[in-house]
């Protein structure tokens, strides 16, 4: 299919420009997976992929245990994850995951970011339907068929495999991200995985005119600017 998610994503992580934000956005995310199940990563899957997610983004071990320790201590703050959807400059469709506590700010700030750039914010589902939500697991090689048939003796439900440019790409349901990357790792062993995550994949392209790159650029740095978004996922496709 050719989806080069990667071109489709603009991750927090990824664009944040100062360490300290990046950090905090981290000690939040943590801090909420710890919070929800336990503060154990070896009893919740979802913490322990975070932990992994933020030592490849470099954070240091310091701010990943002080967000650990906070979550399991009494009290503390109460985060609720929120997702807008929209319409960005030039057409394209967007989605904007935050966690926060306080829905009356972030409601605000992201709103904010759409009107200063003529972006259209619209109500829940007016977009999300044009993507597809899935985990994502991809690794160097060229054995897509091999790879299929490990998933569905693991009972993965498996969306799709994709070879291209000595890189295995599986897509597979949300819901069997775990069990996934536990098969992958059993069946191939040493397999370094380059992408593990669970996004929205859109499903077409949205073209951007060279016009529109410039406030494209700025909408999608005020909203790495909000300090509650923690991803953002679009369809577009810049010139060049």
């Amino acid at each position: 299919m050719g989806r080069s998610f990667e071109n489709r994503k603009a991750s927090i992580f990824k664009t944040a420009g100062q360490k300290s934000k990046l950090y905090s956005k981290y000690g939040t995310l943590l801090y909420v997976a710890a919070k929800n199940g336990v503060p154990d990563p070896e009893n919740n899957p979802a913490l322990r992929h975070l932990i992994d997610r933020a030592k490849r983004d470099q954070v240091p071990s310091h701010v990943i245990e002080k967000a650990i320790e906070k979550a399991n201590g009494v009290g503390g703050e109460d985060f609720a994850s929120v997702r807008y959807e929209g319409f960005g400059p030039g057409g394209c469709s967007v989605i904007v995951d935050c966690l926060t506590d306080n829905n009356n700010r972030t409601i605000t700030d992201v709103r904010t970011c759409f009107t200063r750039t003529g972006a259209k914010l619209g109500p829940a589902g007016s977009v999300a339907h044009l993507f597809d939500h899935l985990a994502v697991l991809s690794f160097k090689g060229d054995n897509g068929d091999a790879v299929l048939e490990a998933m569905l003796d693991a009972d993965v439900d498996v969306d799709d495999v994709e070879c291209e440019d000595g890189r295995v790409t599986l897509f597979a349901a949300v819901s069997d991200f775990y069990k996934a990357k536990t098969a992958l790792l059993k069946a191939f062993p040493g397999t370094e995985l380059l992408t593990q995550e669970i996004t929205f994949i859109p499903q077409a392209n949205k073209e951007i005119s060279a016009d529109d790159v410039p406030m494209f650029e700025k909408f999608m740095n005020l909203l790495n600017d909000c300090d509650d978004v923690q991803e953002i996922y679009h369809n577009a496709i810049l010139p060049g």
